[in-house]
């Protein structure tokens, strides 16, 4: 399996592994199950109610077309509102474990999601899906044209040690939380911070570890020595109270 190396906003090269062409296609084909499961109840529902046949036979053309439109719009935008909804997931790509990420490291908005539905409408309905096939199948990262444009790319969440087991920390039952402000960070703010800082410990860089203490310490708006820590002791901290008061088994 391929990877692809993830610049986050501090410049840092995470590695991830690319999902495979197999994998998209096949959270494509369970949202495509999801939408005609959707259609047929619905349309099972209101003709059960309101006799659809019989309508349908007092309107006219466009009429029938309108009413289509508005029944079958939520499968329309079912990619745009779910990837938006759930940070680069359909209902599809959460059951195979893979998700839409930005490559420079930022989470993907609302807008990277809208480009590369819009351009859905070349890769996946044109030639019954050929060009996004052939896209993802010469392409060292599996992007699709609407991957490229909106500079993102989809990878999996199978790693054998997840981003969440990247931010574990054990603590004794009777550890006390310090810093209870940790809880305005992010599970990939503790991650870098974690990754960065074990780096540092290896080749004892100091420059790096002071860089890390000082941007938690701006971040969390904290005093420049808090509670007497060493930079050191500090991050240690700072990474066992996330776990600690987010309660998470990260």
């Amino acid at each position: 399996m391929s990877q692809i190396a993830i610049s986050t906003s501090q410049n840092v090269n995470i590695q991830y592994n690319v999902a495979s062409v197999g994998e998209r296609i096949v959270a494509f084909l369970i949202d495509l199950v999801i939408k005609a499961a959707y259609v047929l109840v619905l349309y099972s529902v209101l003709n059960k109610f309101f006799n659809l046949g019989t309508y349908f036979d007092s309107m006219d053309q466009w009429s029938i077309m309108a009413v289509m439109i508005m029944i079958t719009l939520p499968i329309h935008v079912y990619t745009l509102v779910l990837e938006s909804l759930m940070e680069g997931q359909t209902f599809g790509k959460k059951i195979m474990k893979i998700k839409v990420v930005k490559i420079d490291g930022y989470q993907a908005g609302f807008g990277d999601y809208l480009i590369r539905w819009i351009f859905r409408l070349v890769d996946v309905f044109s030639n019954s899906g050929v060009v996004g096939l052939i896209t993802m199948i010469v392409n060292r990262n599996n992007q699709r044209l609407g991957d490229i444009a909106s500079g993102t790319a989809v990878i999996s969440l199978k790693n054998a040690i997840g981003i969440s087991h990247t931010i574990l920390e054990h603590l004794h039952e009777d550890y006390q939380g310090t810093f209870p402000q940790v809880v305005a960070l992010s599970d990939n703010d503790v991650r870098i911070i974690k990754e960065n800082f074990q780096k540092a410990m290896k080749v004892d860089d100091r420059q790096i570890i002071t860089a890390l203490a000082n941007k938690i310490r701006q971040t969390l708006k904290m005093e420049a020595e808090p509670k007497g820590l060493t930079e050191r002791q500090f991050i240690k901290t700072i990474i066992r109270d996330y776990s600690y008061y987010t309660g998470t088994d990260l």
